[in-house]
C-alpha cells in the first residue's frame, strides 16, 4: 500500500526523522491538556511497524532525496536503514534512550550525546536530538491548553509544552492537536526566552488498523534559513512480526 508522507519518525526518523488508536473526540470542555496529549501519544504509538520512506532536502544547492526503510517498536525503540546510493547501509539506531550511528565505509559504531545530538541529519532541518524523544511528554513538560486554532482546514487544540528540567531538546513546544484525529498538525518548538527555532507542518495523514499518523510532514529550521526538510512515508505495516535482535548494537553491523 503507497502513501505519500519524516514519526516520531518521528517516528521522530523521523526521525525524527520522527517522527506521531483513533479514539473518538470528546466535548473539548472535558479534555484537559494531558488527556488530549495523552490520546495524540496513544494514537502514534504501534507495537511494531516497517516504513519505508523519503526525506527531501531542499536547500541553495537544490534538491536531494535520501530514501529509507525504519523499524519501530513502540516508542522507542527503532532502526533506521538509508537505501539510497549516498548513504546505502548508514544506519541509525535508537534503544534504551540511547541513539547510535553505524558507518560501513569505516565499519564503526558511534553512540550520540552531547553537542553532537544537536548536529544535521545528513544535512537536513532534522537534528539527531530530534530523534530521542519518544512517549511521555507529559513526565518532561508541564502542558497548558491556551486556545484552538484552525490548521490546514482543521481544528485543533493549542497546547503549550513548558520543559519540566533541562533533560529535553526543547525548553518550550507547542503543540496544534486535532481535536477529532488526535494527530499532530503543527508543532512549534523554541529556545528559552521565546525565540523561535523550528517549525513542523504536517501536510498528509492516512489511517490504518485503527491508527491516524502522518504521512507527509516538513519541517523547517528557522536558525538556519533554509528552504525546509520533507519526510514522506511511502509504504507503512503495522504490528508486523521484526527480527530477533534487530534493535541489537550485535545486528547493527549486518
Amino acid at each position: 500500500m503507497k502513501h505519500q508522507t519524516g514519526r516520531r519518525i518521528v517516528a521522530t526518523v523521523v526521525a525524527g526523522l520522527a517522527a506521531l488508536l483513533f479514539v473518538a473526540p470528546a466535548p473539548a470542555q472535558e479534555l484537559t491538556a494531558e488527556e488530549i496529549i495523552e490520546r495524540m501519544e496513544e494514537n502514534q504509538t504501534h507495537s511494531t511497524s516497517i516504513m519505508e520512506g523519503r526525506m527531501i532536502i531542499t536547500d541553495r544547492f537544490g534538491e536531494r532525496v535520501s530514501t529509507y526503510i525504519a523499524h519501530t517498536e513502540g516508542a522507542d525503540r527503532f532502526l533506521v536503514e538509508f537505501t539510497s546510493r549516498d548513504e546505502e547501509g548508514q544506519r541509525i539506531l535508537r534503544r534504551d534512550d540511547n541513539l547510535y550511528l553505524y558507518y560501513p565505509d569505516a565499519r564503526e559504531v558511534i553512540r550520540l550525546q552531547g553537542s553532537a545530538l544537536r548536529d544535521s541529519l545528513l544535512g537536513s532541518d532534522i537534528s539527531y536530538e530530534d530523534m530521542t524523544g519518544g512517549r511521555g511528554i507529559i513526565d518532561d513538560y508541564r502542558a497548558t491548553l491556551i486556545g484552538e486554532e484552525e490548521v490546514n482546514g482543521r481544528p485543533t487544540y493549542k497546547i503549550r509544552l513548558e520543559a519540566r528540567g533541562t533533560n529535553v531538546a526543547y525548553p518550550e513546544q507547542v503543540y496544534y492537536v486535532d481535536r477529532e484525529e488526535f494527530v499532530v498538525r503543527k508543532s512549534e518548538q523554541f529556545a528559552r526566552g521565546g525565540r523561535l527555532l523550528k517549525e513542523t507542518l504536517i501536510l498528509e495523514t492516512t489511517e490504518q488498523d485503527g491508527y491516524i499518523f502522518p504521512t507527509h510532514i516538513e519541517v523547517i529550521d528557522v536558525t538556519r534559513g533554509s528552504s525546509g526538510t520533507e519526510m514522506i512515508i511511502d509504504d507503512v505495516q503495522i504490528g508486523v512480526s521484526l527480527p530477533a535482535n534487530i534493535f541489537s548494537l550485535e545486528e547493527l553491523t549486518w
